[in-house]
């Protein structure tokens, strides 16, 4: 008999097995099902995170810098950037009038404030200062109205942008462009409206916000922001270049003496990478030690199971052997018994976590993505514990001598 009969001949014999013995099948299941349950909503879990976070990030600018006093990650005790000297527009023009590498050059200033629209309120709402370049360094797009120009902000205007969520909660019907909301305790003209953005990395959310120029944040919101300077390089494969050249500008506009440290920092998006890299590898770790004991026990409790079914069919394995089936034939049947087990507790773990998956996607801001690798991976994992675990008891009856099994009462 070939190969690939012995084991059509295998597998039925296998699910015969299993419908004669339903409940004790079903029963020995349940510790693989938790098991493919957890690798399954890990896997999921870990699938939304990243997505998130490559949709977060991507806000960010991959060719996008970030230059303030402070560094968006240090284990230096903070007072040793307290008293670094602020950063100015004037900053900002030389920069812009100096550099080489850069497309686009912008300072940026925020808060926290309160926009009232008639009865209509919105507390904690993220302020922006931000002027006509801002728009392309952001990489920002409006669903109405426009940006603001350099008119705006060179003559002080009072106009702002509105977030998505703001635009839907004050003008649920109608379309903002040309009303005027207040900002704290400044009137301005709502000139357009910022596509949805959602929130960044789960946390902040990004629709909650109104642009302002620079000029008017300094005039009426904070009369000493604390501005960052934002560049955008000219082309991403000359970022390096661009820090450098901004490096040497800002050391040379800010007096540092040469052989000190810099009095600045730049900043860009690998420091969110390299943490989100070390977060997510934690949490992998923990999910993959979880998953793994959920696995052992209900491994622990198939290979009992499949010793129980050996013994049982002691003189059915007898009879076969002395009829010429080889070792490899009742290998494989017990082996293809204890697989599709596990197979069923595969499919019943993806049944239980796929719901349990919508609900998370949509009635929770975290973005729960159940892809077909994910599937996949459930169910090969399954089988792997199956084959794994069953091994050592399809190999006892292997071994058997078809004399002694058939003694056997």
């Amino acid at each position: 008999m070939t190969f690939p009969a012995e084991i059509r001949e295998s597998t039925v014999i296998a699910l015969q097995a299993l419908k004669a013995n339903k409940l004790r099948s079903g029963l020995t299941t349940l510790g693989v099902v938790v098991g493919i349950v957890t690798v399954t909503l890990m896997a999921t879990a870990m699938n939304g995170i990243n997505s998130s976070f490559r949709k977060s990030i991507s806000s960010m600018g991959a060719d996008v810098l970030h230059v303030g006093r402070f560094p968006w990650a240090s284990f230096e005790d903070p007072r040793v950037y307290r008293n670094r000297r602020e950063f100015s527009l004037q900053d900002a023009r030389d920069l812009e009038n100096t550099m080489t590498t850069a497309s686009a050059v912008a300072p940026k200033a925020d808060d926290k404030g309160t926009v009232t629209y008639g009865l209509r309120r919105a507390t904690d709402v993220w302020i922006n200062g931000n002027t006509e370049q801002s728009l392309v360094i952001r990489g920002l797009s409006l669903t109405q109205g426009r940006w603001f120009s350099q008119t705006d902000v060179s003559a002080d205007r009072r106009v702002c942008v509105l977030g998505a969520f703001l635009a839907d909660g004050f003008f649920p019907h109608e379309s903002p462009v040309g009303k005027r909301v207040r900002v704290n305790d400044t009137t301005y003209e709502v000139i357009g409206v910022l596509e949805k953005l959602g929130s960044f990395l789960g946390a902040w959310d990004q629709d909650n916000q109104i642009a302002i120029p620079i000029s008017t944040f300094k005039s009426s919101q904070s009369p000493t922001p604390n501005y960052e300077i934002t560049i955008k390089a000219r082309d991403p494969s000359e970022l390096q270049e661009t820090i450098e050249e901004t490096r040497a500008i800002l050391r040379r506009l800010r007096k540092v003496p040469p052989g000190t440290p810099d009095d600045f920092a730049i900043n860009q998006q690998d420091v969110f990478v390299q943490f989100f890299l070390i977060f997510g590898g934690t949490i992998g770790a923990v999910g993959l030690f979880i998953t793994g004991l959920a696995l052992v026990v209900g491994g622990i409790g198939i290979m009992n199971i499949m010793f129980v079914s050996v013994a049982e069919r002691t003189k059915e394995i007898g009879i076969r052997k002395a009829l010429g089936a080889k070792r490899r034939a009742v290998l494989s049947q017990f082996l293809v018994e204890a697989a599709t087990i596990t197979l069923g507790a595969g499919l019943l773990g993806i049944g239980i976590a796929w719901p349990v998956t919508l609900a998370i996607d949509r009635y929770t801001s975290f973005a729960a993505q159940m892809s077909w690798w994910i599937v996949a991976l459930a169910l090969f994992v399954s089988v792997l514990t199956g084959v794994v675990a069953g091994f050592i008891p399809a190999l006892r009856a292997a071994r058997m001598n078809p004399v002694d099994a058939l003694r056997a009462e």
